[in-house]
């Protein structure tokens, strides 16, 4: 190869090695987002937070310890997280790829029959027209990453890949809050069946009670009447409850990635929360909260992409060559045969501007969009905090006044049903509202004892535990 040529290309690549330190696009600054009061009611003097509780610790009962580990292990959405992050892996990989050269090989045998009457020689000399060319060659490629975008590109990427890891951990805290959410609600509807069955029991007896009164013409046909009506509303609403538990263990077969089937429990009065309700600072959401860090992530990713637009308007740097073997005669392959050709160019966009542009505005549209879809990602999970917090606190403050409303309407029936035995100051109209209060009362007392659980997994989850 020519001296001079060589001299040349080493110019033009320290030339660009030179201009690869004038990057166009911007460095990446977090966005300054504000957390000020995202905690509604809530003063935070302590950065302590339930979020770095490992879920282990967090629950008791080992029947939903070993629920929530077959569905870390076998939910096939966290599955699919996980096939993301390797997609994701292979696609920063592809970007690192690109800062180097491209090297193919190749190999090609050409048979060719010219023309005779095209090649316009004169009559009388004689020219083979049928020619056999044998080639084998390497051709390499490479663009200087002058103005930073392969740098961009790869930061995408790697912000692509970050984002897809912490979708993966979203889905797992969702997934472990899902799991406890519907565990609490079938306790719950156990123990809401067991009541109702109990009922079912005490307004059978009632009515053969009732037929005694009478008999003794203590009471009339129609209390006999209205307290088999009460017997039979306990009774229907049986049926609802175990359709509620069946559906409710199918939605748990679900989150395990199982077919259908009965799920192995403990009991409402069992379960117990172990941790103290702290929520730490609110910026702390910004490490804690997967699905905000992978909003971030996205933002950062549309930044770097939005670099990557602005350098199409400038200049590419490359340099290509090939080189080899190419002879007419076979046996003569490796033999003065020897090829090469280099190129180093410069292409600067002149007519595709509208293209440039319009690439520019898509992106600079994509991280607007991006930073919007943060700042709610995060103002979103300012709320569920606040929510959850609320929840709890309510549910705390209806325990006390359930059980004394429980206790008085006990109180209320077995007076009601004394007063009709031996008085006429009562009728059966007053044992039935009775027992219907306090049956209603039961039911709800079981589901604030829910509320409770659930609002602590709640918070749990929406200040972004479950991924430790």
């Amino acid at each position: 190869m020519n001296k001079a040529f060589i001299k040349y290309i080493a110019l033009f690549t320290l030339l660009a090695g030179v201009l690869s330190a004038c990057r166009v696009g911007k460095p990446y600054q977090k966005p300054d987002v504000s957390t000020d009061n995202l905690y509604r009611g809530t003063t935070v003097t302590d950065s302590a937070t339930l979020a770095t509780l490992p879920w282990q610790s967090l629950f008791a009962d080992t029947a939903l310890k070993a629920l929530i580990q077959e569905g870390i292990a076998n939910n096939l959405d966290l599955k699919s997280a996980v096939q993301r992050i390797l997609a994701a892996q292979a696609t920063l990989a592809q970007s690192k790829a690109a800062f180097f050269p491209s090297l193919s090989g190749g190999a090609t045998v050409t048979r060719s029959k010219q023309s005779q009457a095209g090649l316009n020689f004169p009559s009388g000399i004689a020219f083979n027209t049928l020619t056999t060319t044998y080639q084998a060659s390497l051709s390499t490629s490479w663009e200087a990453d002058v103005w930073g975008k392969f740098g961009s590109t790869k930061r995408a990427a790697l912000a692509s890949f970050l984002q897809s890891d912490a979708a993966k951990r979203a889905v797992q805290t969702q997934l472990i809050a899902d799991i406890a959410n519907n565990y609490f609600s079938l306790l719950a509807l156990d123990k809401q069946l067991e009541i109702t069955q109990q009922t079912l029991k005490n307004r059978i007896q009632d009515v053969e009670t009732m037929k005694q009164l009478k008999e003794g013409a203590v009471v009339t046909g129609a209390a006999v009447v209205q307290s088999e009506a009460n017997r039979y509303a306990a009774e229907v609403s049986i049926p609802d409850i175990k359709r509620s538990i069946r559906e409710t263990e199918n939605a748990l077969s679900i989150l395990l990635s199982r077919p259908a089937g009965p799920i192995s429990r403990a009991t409402l009065a069992e379960q117990k929360i172990n941790a103290e309700l702290q929520t730490g600072f609110p910026a702390q959401l910004l490490t804690n909260r997967p699905d905000v860090q992978a909003s971030e992530l996205a933002f950062r990713s549309a930044f770097e992409n939005t670099n990557v637009a602005k350098s199409y308007f400038y200049p590419q740097f490359t340099i290509t060559a090939q080189g080899g073997l190419s002879t007419l005669q076979l046996k003569n392959f490796f033999d003065k045969s020897i090829f090469y050709n280099a190129v180093a160019g410069l292409t600067q966009p002149i007519f595709n501007q509208g293209l440039n542009k319009a690439r520019l505005r898509n992106a600079q549209a994509t991280q607007a969009q991006a930073l919007n879809t943060f700042q709610k990602t995060l103002l979103t999970a300012g709320q569920e905090v606040s929510n959850a917090l609320y929840a709890h606190q309510t549910a705390i403050e209806k325990a006390d006044a359930r059980a004394k409303q429980i206790a008085a309407l006990q109180k209320s029936v077995e007076y009601t049903q004394e007063l009709l035995r031996y008085s006429s100051a009562t009728n059966y109209t007053d044992v039935l509202t009775s027992e219907q209060t306090l049956l209603s009362a039961q039911l709800s007392g079981v589901n604030d004892k829910l509320q409770e659980l659930q609002a602590v997994v709640n918070l749990y989850r929406a200040l972004g535990g479950g991924w430790r």
